[in-house]
């Protein structure tokens, strides 16, 4: 059972330390209130999360917290995803953060991009996401940008700190609200066949529970969120 003691405890970065790492990292993300996430010259992730409000629940248990936790619960469900997590909190911008060695291999984004995206990744990726749905994990932030095809063949996922996990499979509302963030991004269909599609959701619906693998009107559903329909 996953306890908060074996959590890394959260360490405390003070404005010149941030600037000594950050004067040899590579931005990949930023916004109008600053940086996101940054690439350090030693290849760890830095991700920041900006406290937004002082009644966001962010105060009390940071995102920075609940990304160490997720990663946890997703290493004991034998689900690949980034490791060597630090947690610490930067006072001098209101932010709380994490370091991280990334999970190595592609997202299937790039790879659909580039072309290289198979039939067969596809249908991993319904195995991954039924397994998720069917031990109550939900993935909020899923998206074939957040999924990793590793070095090793096998998928995981990054980007984990909007996720949430329950002592019984998903409901079918949280299920297709989840479909529809997967496919919500334009730029996915350009590279997304129909096949494609259809392996995802085969695959998916044999993981996700007997209770729905029969289901023509839970399949129909799905099938229209991928525009297939």
């Amino acid at each position: 059972m996953l306890s908060m003691k074996n959590l890394p405890s959260p360490v405390t970065l003070s404005e010149t330390q941030y600037l000594d790492l950050r004067s040899s990292a590579r931005v990949l993300e930023a916004d109008g209130y600053g940086d996101k996430v940054l690439q350090l010259a030693d290849g760890r992730i830095m991700k920041l999360f900006r406290l937004r409000h002082s009644l966001s629940s962010a105060r009390w248990f940071p995102y920075s917290e609940r990304f160490a936790r997720n990663a946890e619960i997703l290493r004991q469900r034998e689900i690949p995803t980034v490791g060597d997590i630090g947690c610490f909190t930067l006072p001098s911008r209101e932010r709380t953060g994490v370091l991280y060695q990334p999970l190595p291999g592609e997202t299937l984004r790039r790879m659909g991009v580039a072309g290289q995206l198979t039939v067969a990744d596809c249908a991993a990726a319904g195995h991954l996401i039924g397994e998720l749905h069917h031990k109550g994990i939900l993935f909020r932030s899923i998206h074939l940008g957040n999924i990793v095809k590793g070095t090793d063949g096998r998928l995981g996922l990054i980007d984990i700190a909007d996720m949430s996990r329950q002592p019984f499979p998903l409901l079918k509302s949280q299920r297709l609200r989840n479909f529809q963030h997967l496919f919500r991004p334009d730029e996915d269909h350009v590279y997304l066949g129909r096949e494609q599609k259809e392996a995802l959701i085969d695959r998916y619906l044999e993981h996700a529970g007997p209770r729905l693998a029969g289901s023509s009107s839970f399949r129909r559903r799905i099938e229209a969120l991928a525009r297939l329909n």
